[in-house]
């Protein structure tokens, strides 16, 4: 099967983010398994869910992971021109479709380079990885890292995460944490806004502190030049509370994406946050006893990535994509969580971030070929005796 072939039947699967992926991974499975390569299925508790890991080549360590995901961001309420869930060839040198750039453009480019993986030499051998729910807080990634470390009685070295990057080698991605702050005041009329304790003037002071603890960390000097923007971010996205103008509101919230740069730790920053909202809360016991602010997970944090440009890694990359120059991104990734378990990891893979998440979202059907071109680049390093 062609590499267009294969992505057409994998954007057919309208597989989002949080919803179940076994029809998906089922069909990937039946694929791989009729090349003779055993798989593995990681589900999640429920068991509506997997992701699927395989190896092709020797049992020895210091192969190579090339991972993706397998769910899409949602359509609805974007204006289409054509049938999301259908691979389109408009004749532009592009293919439309949900997930066609991100990111089963690069899955589909492992899937139709196994044929001549399974026929190499390989010295070192392939993994793939194919997780679920990337698209909702990178979910399942950190077990698949884990399952591939113990399963295997070899180690593999490296981990390749296909999102789209023009094949350029991806090796920092910032850390993602989303968090929502709930605060409960004491409800009463405006004009006494001394005697009450106000949920929306409160949770405004606390957002007041946010936005002051980031120019903080940029005063402070905490940059990293290879991001865009170079600094940790905090940003409120949403903020709810209050009933009428002249009701003091007694409940609001809102939800904050923090976005950090490696040197900077997360959890440090959501610890100063909650110190400082221990004291708001002890001041203002004095006016309503039951002023409480309440902060949690809107979903796990997800880690950064920090590979340096002289981890091996980054030569290997250079040399299977034909690409030099080095970036960065702030968006999420699974790279992160593949390092977190000791694997030299770097993001590169087909297609432009750019399209990915819009409707009428497309790869460049040159990009499919600069994505094979890097799977035959791959089998050919790793054939060879003096891959390191």
């Amino acid at each position: 099967m062609t590499v267009e072939t294969i992505l057409a039947k994998l954007v057919a699967f309208p597989v989002l983010g949080g919803e179940s992926n076994m029809s998906i991974i089922h069909w990937i499975k039946e694929y791989i398994e009729s090349h003779n390569i055993a798989t593995t299925l990681v589900p999640n508790k429920e068991g509506n869910k997997a992701s699927l890991h395989c190896r092709i080549g020797p049992a020895v360590d210091g192969g190579v992971i090339l991972s993706g995901h397998t769910d899409v961001v949602p359509v609805k309420g974007q204006e289409w021109d054509t049938n999301p869930f259908e691979l389109i060839d408009k004749g532009d040198g592009k293919l439309y479709a949900r997930g066609s750039c991100d990111m089963k453009g690069f899955v589909a480019c492992c899937l139709a380079a196994l044929p001549n993986m399974v026929k190499a030499d390989l010295k070192k051998p392939l993994y793939f990885a194919f997780s679920y729910d990337e698209e909702v807080g990178c979910l399942a990634a950190p077990e698949l890292a884990q399952h591939i470390k113990t399963f295997y009685t070899e180690t593999p070295k490296y981990a390749i995460i296909g999102e789209p990057s023009l094949m350029e080698p991806i090796v920092g991605q910032k850390g993602i944490y989303i968090l929502e702050t709930y605060v409960n005041g004491s409800a009463g009329h405006s004009s006494r806004i001394k005697q009450e304790v106000s949920a929306i003037h409160e949770a405004m002071r606390l957002i007041l502190w946010l936005e002051n603890r980031m120019n903080q960390l940029i005063d402070d000097g905490r940059i990293d030049e290879r991001f865009h923007p170079p600094h940790s971010s905090i940003h409120i996205g949403l903020v709810n509370g209050g009933i009428a103008p002249n009701v003091i509101a007694d409940k609001a919230h809102f939800y904050w994406d923090l976005r950090t740069i490696p040197m900077d730790d997360p959890f440090t920053i959501v610890e100063e946050f909650e110190t400082y909202c221990r004291q708001r809360e002890q001041e203002l016991h004095k006016i309503f006893p039951g002023f409480k602010i309440f902060t949690k997970e809107n979903h796990p944090s997800v880690v950064h990535l920090d590979t340096k440009e002289t981890d091996d890694v980054v030569g290997l990359v250079k040399r299977i994509s034909g690409k030099t120059k080095l970036n960065t991104v702030a968006y999420a990734a699974e790279a992160g969580q593949f390092a977190a378990e000791g694997f030299q990891s770097a993001i590169c893979g087909p297609g432009s971030i750019e399209q990915a998440h819009r409707a009428n979202e497309f790869i460049d059907k040159e990009e499919l070929v600069k994505g094979m071109n890097m799977m035959e680049n791959l089998i050919t390093e790793m054939s060879s005796n003096e891959f390191q």
